[in-house]
């Protein structure tokens, strides 16, 4: 750290350390003041340009306050995201819960100001082991296992990346986390891209989004939906931006997201499916790589993390008061809980790029981009999905939430009402934001990467947006009855990594463990026996023969010392007895030899 710059997250993993000790009615205040002052960090940092952090760690140069405008509008965005979460989960008294939720901010926070990958894998890896704690903190019955597949799976991205990192650093011989060359893409470019691509959810690689975020806790969901996915869009932006691959990617993700959202009947994971769908915009604005596609990117992420959030406070209120989470649970709501309606109708609006509305002002500018680079086929698609997702978002969820069939049974119904005040303080900062950043984009566009002229408020914008809107709502009307909720299981391509799981468990127990076995007795019976039989040959002959020998020579020089000792008696006359002996022997040996 530097004088002039000081890195946000040391901020809230200090504040994580010692938020256990800090208890009774101190604890909601220093709750909201720590992500509070990383957000003030965060706008002071915002002011500064450069390279600031710089560690040198063995041969390698760690920068960890790498500032300009693409890491500080990302960073404002995830450092405020930080207050409203916390502040709409203020009243959960569980410390480990907030502590998970800090961390895994400041991850987040962590990448947007890294200048190489070592400090980012760092960071990166932090993400992923600190938002796993947000599905286990669910409790579910099925939360263990959620969070544990959660787990597995961005572990095995972070092992790509770290893979690709290290063919990058062997082939370019540094570490910094830059532009790579896209267009003539080298293996570490292909697995930079996937490991990125993994926590973008891109399909096929989306599936642990949908279960993940449903299953996780009320307050924890709202973190997930912002931190993981636009965190891994602005990787993306700064490694990937050009890479032309992205744009077949994002156009998948932004219609494969609208089909299954159209069909689920879990309301969060119907968010969970939007998320892949609206990530699909900002990935294929990425892969456009123009300055507009990367400012409509970039424009997109801030906007989508306000109004998902939003739209996930919503839907954990009604998770929070009644405990459920599906259409056909649940049904008639307004009356019994409108300000989280009002609030929901805001996000819903907000989501559908609704004129005056936060996605109104950034979803046209990647559609915009792509007629500009002349990929009409990319754009028409984003602007078809543009319509899908008034369909399921703008209307279906609304509609079949608050209105439509009561399907609330009588304890639900009783229970039903609105959340605490600080959660509706929280959706009220949303909703003001969604409507601020609809309404005054200028606003937002001033902290874009790069300078823009693009105004959303054209006649022609609007007109257009309209028409889109009339024709979703028309269609949503007259097909009413078959985007009518059922309770079904929707199957996706993880069900062919449900199969391969099974097919590979399989393997494993029958012919591999088979092989084993077989091998096992096999040695046994021929390589065991022989040896065991070698081994007691070899004892017999250790016992027998070579300590048989080694024994009698110690018995021998035992005996002999025994003998030699008593030479060391005292009495003189048998030394002198032994002295004439052993002369007399000499004497006599020396005149034989003379004599022969």
């Amino acid at each position: 750290m530097t004088s002039s710059f000081f890195h946000p997250s040391v901020l809230l993993i200090a504040g994580a350390l010692i938020l256990p000790f800090v208890r009774g009615p101190l604890r909601k205040p220093y709750l909201f003041l720590v992500p509070l002052s990383a957000l003030c960090v965060v706008a002071i940092n915002a002011t500064l340009s450069g390279s600031f952090g710089e560690v040198t760690f063995l041969d390698w140069q760690l920068v960890f306050g790498r500032v300009d405008k693409l890491a500080t509008v990302f960073a404002l965005i995830m450092a405020l995201m930080a207050v409203i979460g916390t502040l709409y989960g203020l009243h959960v008294d569980r410390a480990g819960e907030h502590m998970a939720a800090w961390f895994y901010a400041a991850g987040s926070l962590g990448v947007m100001y890294s200048g190489d990958y070592l400090s980012l894998f760092l960071f990166w890896e932090m993400m992923a082991f600190a938002s796993v704690f947000l599905v286990w903190f669910r409790r579910g019955p099925n939360s263990l296992a959620v969070g544990y597949r959660y787990l597995l799976v961005h572990t095995i991205g972070g092992i790509i990346l770290l893979a690709g990192i290290l063919l990058r650093y062997q082939a370019v011989g540094n570490i910094t986390f830059d532009l790579m060359d896209v267009a003539h893409p080298e293996l570490y470019t292909w697995l930079i891209m996937i490991g990125f691509g993994l926590n973008a959810a891109m399909v096929p690689l989306h599936s642990w989004l949908p279960e993940a975020y449903s299953e996780a806790s009320f307050n924890g969901a709202v973190f997930l939906c912002a931190f993981t996915t636009k965190t891994a869009v602005y990787t993306l932006a700064r490694s990937c931006a050009g890479m032309e691959i992205l744009v077949v990617l994002g156009v998948i993700m932004a219609l494969y997201g609208v089909i299954y959202a159209v069909m689920e009947n879990d309301i969060r994971k119907l968010l969970a499916w939007s998320i892949v769908s609206q990530v699909g915009y900002m990935v294929a604005g990425v892969g456009i790589g123009t300055e507009m596609a990367i400012n409509g990117a970039s424009a997109h992420a801030v906007a989508h993390i306000l109004y998902k959030s939003l739209l996930f406070m919503g839907a954990g209120s009604v998770l929070y008061m009644t405990g459920k989470t599906k259409f056909t649970e649940l049904g008639g709501l307004y009356a019994k809980m409108p300000a989280t309606f009002l609030f929901t109708l805001i996000g819903c609006l907000s989501i559908s790029a609704a004129p005056f509305f936060a996605a109104y002002a950034s979803k046209s500018m990647i559609i915009n981009a792509g007629f500009d680079q002349h990929l009409n086929w990319a754009a028409w698609l984003l602007m078809f999905g543009a319509t899908g997702t008034f369909m399921y978002n703008g209307l279906k969820l609304p509609y079949f939430l608050f209105f439509g069939r009561n399907n609330c049974d009588a304890t639900t119904w009783n229970k039903a009402a609105d959340p605490s005040w600080n959660m509706l303080i929280a959706m009220t900062l949303g909703a003001t934001l969604c409507v601020l950043v609809g309404t005054a984009p200028g606003l937002l566009y001033a902290l874009l990467p790069y300078a823009t002229t693009y105004s959303p408020h054209t006649l022609y914008h609007l007109v257009e947006t309209l028409q889109l809107l009339g024709f979703a709502a028309l269609a949503f009307f007259l097909l009413k009855r078959y985007v009518e909720p059922v309770d079904r299981i929707c199957l996706d391509v993880d069900w062919l990594y449900r199969q391969a799981g099974c097919g590979f468990l399989w393997l494993v127990r029958r012919p591999l463990q088979w092989v084993d076995t077989a091998w096992g007795e096999a040695y046994r019976v021929v390589g065991l026996g022989p040896l065991m039989t070698v081994s007691r040959f070899w004892s017999w002959f250790d016992w027998h023969a070579i300590d048989g020998v080694v024994d009698g020579i110690a018995r021998g020089v035992r005996s002999l010392g025994g003998r030699v000792r008593t030479l060391q008696s005292g009495q003189i006359q048998v030394t002198l007895y032994c002295a004439f002996s052993l002369a007399a022997v000499v004497l006599i040996t020396f005149i034989v030899s003379q004599l022969l």
